[in-house]
Parts: C-alpha cells; structure tokens; sequence
C-alpha cells in the first residue's frame, strides 16, 4: 500500500521499496544479519474465513523464500495467533510446515505468543512470533515490563491512562494539550510533542448507533443494549452468545482489547471511548497502539489511516524485540554460524 510506505518514509526512512514483494528480484535484496517481517495476517485472522487458497496467506511462503536466499544470522516472523491453528491444502498444520521449513535451512526455532499489554501497550493484543537463528542457541523472548498481577513489574497501562490527557475531538483533528500528562505513558508519548497533536477528528457514527453507544457501560458490550432499540444482530448475539467486544467500551481500568482495522464502527470491537459518547479517534487509536504524538500517517483517504493503524505491531512491543535482537547479536559475534 503505498499510503503505508509514504507514512514510513516521512517517519523513519525513505529507504523503503514499495513494491509487491512477489514481483521483486530476490537477488535484489541486500545481505543482512536480521530479517523481521509480518506477512498478511488476514488469512489466519480468528475473525476471518482461516481459508487455505486466500492468497496473502500465501505471503507466508514468500517471506520463507527471502530467508532462504538472504541467510540473516537471525529473523522475527509475526502473526495472528490464528496461525497456530491454521491447516493447509494438504490438512497439515501450517505452523508446523513452516517450522520445519525453517529448520530445513539450518535454523533454531523458537515460538511464543506475546501479550502487547506485557511490553507497556495499552492494549491486550496476543501475537504469534517465530524466531530462529544460526547461533546455535535458544532465544528467549524480550523480558517482559508489566504484567496484571500484583508483582515487581509495573501494571498493565489501561486506556485511561492513555487517553485522559487528550481533549475533544475536532473537525480538523488538531488539538491543543489542555491537561498535563497524568501517566508515564502520556508523558512517552508527548515526548516530542509540546503543544499538541492531530488525527484526533470528531468520529462519524449513525443516529442509530449513537443511540446504542449511550446504553453501553464503561467495560460493557451489547449485553447492555436494551432489547427496544437493539439491532437484529445485537439480538441475535444476546440469544447465541456474541463476541465478547462486540459493541464494547473501554474499560478505563483495563487496557483496551485488541485494535482492528475498523475501530470507527461500533459493531466490530471494542472501540467506545470509556467516558464520552462516541467511537475513539484515529490518534486515541494510535495512542491504544503506542504510536508517539509526533507519528505522521500519510493517507489517501479515511479510511486507510484505520488500515494502517489496526495493521500495525505496537512500537513498544517492536521495540522490545529490536533491543533483544540486538543484543543477543552483539552478544554472539565470536559464535560459529551453522552451515558456515
């Protein structure tokens, strides 16, 4: 998508290729000692058809190739949590058949389903992560920050926490700091910014769910909806039992549930802002995410900043693997690469 390559060349780099990966020289691609990739996660997504013949899942297998002729002492593949579950063609399970795919070309492998909230993210999102190297060692995951249990490690950041310090939403979407920051959170994330941010434009929601959104309870989902002005749907998952996010609100105690691609629409997550009666903006969705005030998303249209922001790994969590990775390669530069 060529909005999410102009939104990272404007934030990290104009390095990046934007092209279809299967359309690229793989011989193209240069040497390197890491390789960290997220192949369309769609295919394998809890909320999608899991089927074997959708092409992104395919991307699976291309991200496997790139490995294969780049030889990176270490990689990091990301996904779903969907994927562990996901069968072939063939039956077998597609997790397995990429382990041992990657082990066929001299890798260790290493799998763990991380909790986002675990690394500082206000946000309780579970991810699928392959790690395999040629050191010859097992690599354990990032040491974890918080947790939601009473210990050592610092609490779960909930959605209050990162959200309160962010006035009205607007037209434009600028807005002025009016509060200081009330978190350590809310302070990370205007580190760079002084006086105020953007993307925080007045969301677009229907008389009917307006009507919805105000019988919902902080925590709460359609549960709450009264039977007189529920939809068929709404009433159809009170009778077979919904998703538990299904028309949810924030629970200013908890962080949020995992952040979708249509985190505008009620119907769809958990995507109520905890105290006001409207969706969350695009920013409070970038701040659940743990994107920086200062982040720029370009965008042709509305509807790919939700793309690009529900499709993205929270920095905090990517930051946590990239100062593992790093250190565990900085760590092992005397060690002998299998099949060297």
């Amino acid at each position: 998508m060529k909005d999410a390559c102009d939104s990272y060349s404007i934030n990290i780099g104009k390095h990046i290729v934007c092209d279809d990966i299967t359309k690229i020289d793989i011989g193209t691609i240069p040497k390197a000692d890491i390789i960290i990739g997220g192949p369309p996660c769609q295919g394998f997504s809890g909320i999608g058809k899991r089927d074997p013949n959708d092409k992104r899942s395919s991307l699976v297998w291309e991200y496997l190739n790139i490995i294969k002729k780049v030889q990176p002492k270490i990689f990091l593949f990301e996904n779903v949590t969907g994927l562990k579950s996901t069968k072939s063609i063939s039956g077998t399970k597609v997790i397995d058949n990429l382990t041992k795919a990657f082990e066929d070309m001299g890798y260790n492998v290493d799998l763990y389903t991380l909790n986002a909230a675990d690394y500082g993210v206000p946000q309780r999102r579970k991810r699928v992560f392959i790690i395999g190297n040629r050191l010859g060692i097992t690599i354990s995951p990032p040491q974890q920050t918080h947790s939601n249990n009473k210990n050592e490690l610092a609490r779960w950041v909930s959605s209050y926490e990162a959200l309160s310090d962010l006035g009205e939403p607007t037209e434009t979407g600028i807005v002025s700091y009016t509060k200081l920051p009330e978190s350590e959170f809310q302070i990370k994330m205007r580190k760079n910014k002084h006086d105020s941010t953007d993307l925080h434009m007045i969301p677009y929601a229907s008389k009917k769910d307006n009507e919805i959104i105000k019988s919902v309870k902080p925590g709460g989902n359609y549960l709450d909806v009264p039977d007189n002005i529920a939809t068929k749907r709404i009433l159809y998952f009170k009778k077979t039992g919904g998703r538990t996010t299904t028309y949810g609100r924030l629970d200013p105690k908890m962080p949020s549930h995992t952040l979708n691609t249509y985190f505008d629409r009620p119907n769809i997550g958990c995507n109520i802002h905890y105290s006001k009666d409207r969706m969350i903006t695009i920013r409070e969705g970038m701040r659940l995410q743990s994107f920086p005030d200062d982040f720029e998303i370009v965008s042709s249209n509305r509807r790919n900043y939700y793309v690009q922001v529900g499709n993205a790994v929270p920095p905090l969590l990517s930051q946590a693997w990239a100062k593992h990775i790093k250190y565990i390669i900085s760590s092992s530069s005397k060690i002998q690469l299998k099949n060297d």
